[in-house]
């Protein structure tokens, strides 16, 4: 069991209760005191700091214990994981200390002024000249944060922040978390036109489908900045990448497999169209409501778009009908849809990537039984499927080009850029996509997007180590 520590403030009253009642309350609950601070000393009360390490299970016993102590007062408990969100986890910092007025002279005024007046004749010396060619904002409006769904722009932040951090340590990118306050799409899209001037791209985390389309899709027309939807298109590449190095090792080539793509919202519209661009010939889309054939007609914009192209089969029918004969699953739906006898009517060297999280769609030891290649979205199982890999290098890349937009070509670029980062010696059924650790993705990564931009016509810049 991983041992977690929890700090609890306490406060005892010595007349009904001393520390070696607190002590034993603790280790009978799976406990053990690590460290004592005395915060406020007293002779009839005292407050103390203790810190206690416990298994994930142990500690609502602990605290529920102490709680049951007479004399004890539970001021408040955090753990490791609060702890290092104290205060937010980033800052700004300036790029050069201001120590006289000659420094103030050249950063602020009056210095600042001729910078100001370049800028106003010639924008686009604002990648130049301010923070604009090095900055992402991650905007989100809390309404589906993966794993809590509709939480709010401010518990939202924390998540946002983390993205943040990601951002800086792993491709040197600085960016800001934006949590709007509205649900409104045309006030969102409103507010990051109106902030857009000192970003050089948009991150859009957590808005829910089907609003998350037009926003992106609006933005991307309006604004002459990337913008990125992670939970669409970072997903969708990562499972690409995977995908082509899985149907490596069944020896399966992509225009021959069947697919069936169960959950299509954010997520499972943009796996569509990838798999669609990357040459997959037979697609069968399915959501709770059952198959997404084609021919047929849908109010959801998207689900509409899929219906008409001639790679998605005409067969209806739930998932567990349909997963008959089908080479690869691909779930970011919900848990628990299927079991064992369901894998094992699809084809042999079957792959499945059972990406809901934190239940997969099944059961993934008892998915190992059955199938050639499993992935899921879960850090303790092998090849996670994680955004991580993606927006890093692909906002690092689109920066030093000053890409205009995202298009359909530079995200399966990156897409192909992440697979080939596991060589064919590493290859093998555990190891299909690289960690999120391994220093080679996101130079891979920018290097695939810079290129696919300039073949596309939408780089504004050819950075120097690619002329």
């Amino acid at each position: 069991m991983a041992q977690t520590s929890i700090i609890v403030r306490l406060e005892l009253d010595h007349a009904k209760v001393s520390f070696g009642d607190v002590a034993a309350a603790v280790s009978k609950a799976g406990g053990d005191i690590t460290s004592i601070d005395v915060i406020r000393p007293g002779k009839e009360t005292s407050i103390r700091d203790i810190t206690v390490d416990g298994g994930d299970h142990s500690e609502p016993l602990i605290v529920e214990s102490l709680k049951n102590l007479s004399g004890i007062k539970v001021i408040n408990v955090s753990d490791r994981t609060f702890l290092v969100h104290l205060g937010g986890k980033i800052v700004i910092q300036p790029t050069l200390p201001i120590r006289n007025r000659e420094d103030l002279s050249q950063v602020y005024t009056p210095g600042v002024a001729k910078v100001c007046k370049a800028i106003h004749e010639n924008p686009s010396k604002a990648y130049s000249l301010t923070i604009k060619r090095n900055t992402v904002a991650v905007i989100s409006d809390g309404t589906a944060v993966l794993g809590l769904g509709d939480i709010g722009p401010y518990a939202a932040a924390p998540v946002m922040e983390g993205k943040a951090m990601l951002f800086k340590q792993l491709a040197g990118v600085d960016a800001f978390p934006l949590c709007l306050d509205t649900r409104d799409t045309e006030e969102i899209i409103r507010t990051i036109k109106a902030v857009s001037p000192i970003f050089g791209g948009i991150n859009l985390e957590d808005i829910s489908s089907p609003r998350c389309f037009e926003i992106e899709q609006r933005l991307t027309e309006e604004l002459d900045i990337p913008i990125f939807h992670d939970d669409q298109h970072g997903t969708a590449v990562v499972v690409i990448a995977g995908l082509l190095n899985a149907l490596k090792i069944v020896n399966k080539r992509i225009n021959h497999v069947r697919i069936v793509v169960n959950g299509i919202g954010a997520a499972g519209v943009s796996i569509c169209k990838m798999l669609l661009d990357a040459g997959v010939t037979r697609l069968v889309p399915v959501d709770k409501e059952g198959a997404i054939i084609h021919g047929g007609k849908y109010e959801h914009p998207m689900w509409q778009w899929l219906a008409e192209q001639p790679q998605v089969e005409k067969e209806s029918g739930s998932l567990k009908e349909l997963i008959r004969g089908a080479d690869v699953f691909i779930g970011v739906s919900r848990g628990g849809l299927l079991n064992g006898d369901d894998i094992q009517l699809m084809n042999e060297q079957s792959i499945v990537f059972a990406l809901a999280n934190p239940e997969p769609e099944i059961n993934p030891e008892e998915a190992l039984a059955h199938v050639a290649v499993l992935a899921t979205g879960r850090s303790d199982y092998p090849n996670q499927i994680n955004n991580v890999l993606v927006f890093p290098g692909l906002f690092r890349g689109a920066l030093d080009c000053r890409a205009t937009r995202i298009n359909e070509p530079m995200k399966l670029a990156a897409a192909r850029a992440i697979a080939s980062v596991v060589s064919n010696n590493e290859l093998n059924e555990q190891y299909i996509i690289p960690s999120i650790f391994n220093d080679q993705v996101v130079p891979a990564v920018r290097k695939a997007i810079i290129e696919a931009a300039i073949l596309t016509g939408v780089a504004r810049r050819t950075p120097p180590d690619f002329r």
